[in-house]
Formats: structure tokens, C-alpha cells, sequence
């Protein structure tokens, strides 16, 4: 009985303090009550179901039947905008707190809502290399199922949140492959509801123009119903090369030299100031040195920034195996670095003319890369 007492005399108080500083300045400047209380558990079990659904959804193969009444509504939803007069513009109605961005889309509020509740993963058919999904089917989702049958993507964003619907229909530049190109690149046909309502299929044959136009259109053209993507085959493991290296043209040649050999499947460059970085390289294999392994998504290891800093400030190279799906999602832990101050920069192209300011404020031209 004490103990409950005790603990009900905490929950008073924590209320108490709760009413005397307002809520606000609760959220705002002691979070981690908020986050550790009430978002990692509400996380989790959202998690939990939306995984456990996914994988019953399929396995049951009813995901297709579920599609094709998703898309009739959908289109129903299109054209009663239609018959009241086209007064507003349309929108997905998927709700702020889903989507990876933390902007609050306010034009959500006056524009008409098309509720679109597609996140599955349709059909994986080996035969063809293709895997057909829905715009909401994330990329958490999608690498879970793939890999438990020896299948991936070519190019596959690392966190686990990013939708495909994002990455077509948005800016989808989180990932990008050496060999592929973006993700739009692997990207087969797409299907969407127009404007009339009508169901349309485009392919690099079949309405090309629209199949060309999709990618970054922001959904301007239509509703993104579905779209099949390049598979191939996977191994379990990545042998993963780490190498620093100092100096802004050896980073620049050193990555340029990675990227140049196909038989990299991975090729990443972290750059922590403006002379230092770590190139690393990786390749699938089908097994692993005992000694070597590093399971570098479990919940205990370091954020992967972090741990591939470590060889900077040693000063050494070294190989690690790392299981794919955890190298895959290696930055979703951290979201790359936004969870602690930006000590990690990532390396993006730019023409060497190009001129940007660093975080010290001083104009610098660009020699091959940019500093973020």
C-alpha cells in the first residue's frame, strides 16, 4: 500500500508542477518528461501494430482486393470535388503528425482533403525484379519484407519513415546510388488518379510524358495510387570500408575514386569540418568474420555518425560487417545527426564556382563539395 501511496503522491506533485509552469513550458524546456513518458511508448505500440498489420495484410494476400476498393474511394472522393464545383484546391489528407517533416501544413485547413490510407505492400514478384506497393508503404516496411526473402532496392533512403509516396512525388534525394541514380530511377510504372477521377498507368512506354513528369511534382499532377519498383537479389551482410581522410581535394578525389568503381554497392562520404572526412565503401557479402560484426542498429550502439567518427580521430582505417537492414537504416537512430548538435556534415556536388557561407560566416568557394 505504501508504495502506492508514494507513487500517487508523485503523480500529484508532477501535476501540480504541471499547472504552475504550464504545459507549454513543460514541452518546450523539460521534454524529455513529454518524450519519455508519453512519445517512445506511444512509438512503440504504433510501431508494433502498423508492422503486425502490414505483415498479416500480405501474408493473407488480401493487400490487392483491399487496393482496388481503396482506389474506387479515392476516385469517388475526386469526383464529388468535382460535382460541388472544384471551389478549392485538393490535398492528401494524411494528418501532420505521419510525415517525417516537422513544417504544419496549414494549407491542409482550405484545401479539400482526399483521404488516401494506402500502406501496403502489394505484390513481390521475382520474376520481373519488381515489387508493387502503395504510396504510404515506408521504407522500414519495405526493406523488412524484401529482406526476410533475399530481395532489396537498389537505391534505399536510410530512414526507416520515408514513404514511397514521398520519395516519388517528392524531392526523394535522401539516398542516392553511384550505379542507379535517385530513387526515382528504379522506379517502373506508376499509377495515379487524375484530376477527372479516371485511374491512369504510365510506364516508360505507356504514357511516357506523365511517367517522366511524376517524379518531384509534388502531387500536382494526381493522386499517387501505387508504383513498381526495381528489386534485386540481397545478401545479408555489408563488408563496410572505412578510411579518413584529410584535406579538401584528397576528399574530393578519394571520393570521386569511390564512386568511379562499380564494384562499390555502397558508397558514402561523412565530412566533419572542412578538411576532414571519412569515405567509406561497402559491399554485399554472403558472410561475415566473427570478429568484425557490428549490429550497428541496436539500441545500445552508438549513433553511426558518431561511431564512424571515431576512425577520424584515430586516424585509422578499418572493416566491419554489418547486417544489411542495419546499415540500411544506419541514420534513422539519430535522423542522420538532428538529434544532437550538427557535429556530422554530409557531402552534396556542387559546381566549383558555387559560393556558400560557413558556419562561421565566411564566403567560401566551393572546391567540389558543400558543407551542411
Amino acid at each position: 500500500m505504501a508504495p502506492l501511496l508514494y507513487l500517487g503522491s508523485l503523480v500529484v506533485l508532477f501535476l501540480l508542477w504541471i499547472k504552475v509552469k504550464g504545459l507549454d513550458y513543460v514541452i518546450v524546456h523539460q521534454r524529455w518528461i513529454f518524450v519519455c513518458l508519453f512519445l517512445l511508448p506511444l512509438s512503440v505500440i504504433f510501431d508494433v501494430y502498423y508492422y503486425a498489420r502490414a505483415w498479416l495484410i500480405f501474408k493473407m494476400c488480401s493487400a490487392p482486393k483491399l487496393h482496388d476498393q481503396r482506389v474506387r474511394d479515392i476516385q469517388r472522393q475526386v469526383r464529388d470535388w468535382r460535382k460541388q464545383g472544384s471551389k478549392t484546391y485538393m490535398c492528401t489528407g494524411r494528418p501532420g503528425w505521419l510525415t517525417v517533416s516537422l513544417r504544419v501544413g496549414k494549407y491542409k485547413k482550405t484545401h479539400k482533403n482526399i483521404m488516401i490510407n494506402m500502406m501496403d505492400i502489394l505484390e513481390v514478384d521475382t520474376k520481373r525484379q519488381v515489387v508493387r506497393v502503395e504510396p504510404l508503404a515506408n521504407m522500414g516496411q519495405v526493406t523488412a519484407l524484401l529482406n526476410s526473402i533475399g530481395w532489396t532496392l537498389p537505391v534505399l533512403p536510410e530512414l526507416d519513415d520515408l514513404t514511397v509516396g514521398g520519395l516519388v512525388m517528392g524531392t526523394g534525394i535522401e539516398s542516392s546510388s553511384h550505379i542507379y541514380g535517385l530513387f526515382q530511377h528504379i522506379c517502373v510504372a506508376y499509377e495515379l488518379v487524375l484530376a477527372d477521377g479516371s485511374l491512369v498507368r504510365c510506364t516508360e512506354e505507356e504514357n511516357s510524358d506523365l511517367f517522366h513528369a511524376v517524379p518531384w511534382s509534388c502531387g500536382t499532377l494526381g493522386f499517387l495510387v501505387a508504383a513498381e519498383i526495381k528489386i534485386v537479389p540481397a545478401k545479408p551482410w555489408v563488408k563496410l570500408h572505412y578510411e579518413p581522410v584529410r584535406g579538401l581535394e584528397n576528399i574530393c578525389k578519394r571520393f570521386t575514386e569511390a564512386s568511379a568503381n562499380k564494384r562499390n554497392t555502397f558508397v558514402e562520404g561523412l565530412q566533419y569540418s572542412l578538411d576532414s572526412a571519412v569515405i567509406m565503401t561497402g559491399t554485399m557479402t554472403d558472410h561475415a568474420e566473427p570478429d568484425k560484426i557490428n549490429k550497428i542498429g541496436l539500441h545500445f550502439k552508438p549513433w553511426f555518425f558518431k561511431h564512424v567518427e571515431g576512425y577520424l580521430k584515430r586516424d585509422c582505417t578499418g572493416v566491419e560487417y554489418i547486417p544489411l537492414r542495419h546499415y540500411y537504416h544506419r541514420h534513422t537512430r539519430s535522423i542522420f545527426w538532428e538529434l544532437q548538435s550538427p557535429l556530422g556534415f554530409w557531402m552534396l556536388c556542387f559546381p566549383k564556382d558555387f559560393v556558400f557561407v560557413d558556419s562561421a560566416g565566411k564566403s567560401r568557394q566551393n572546391q567540389g563539395l558543400m558543407i551542411i
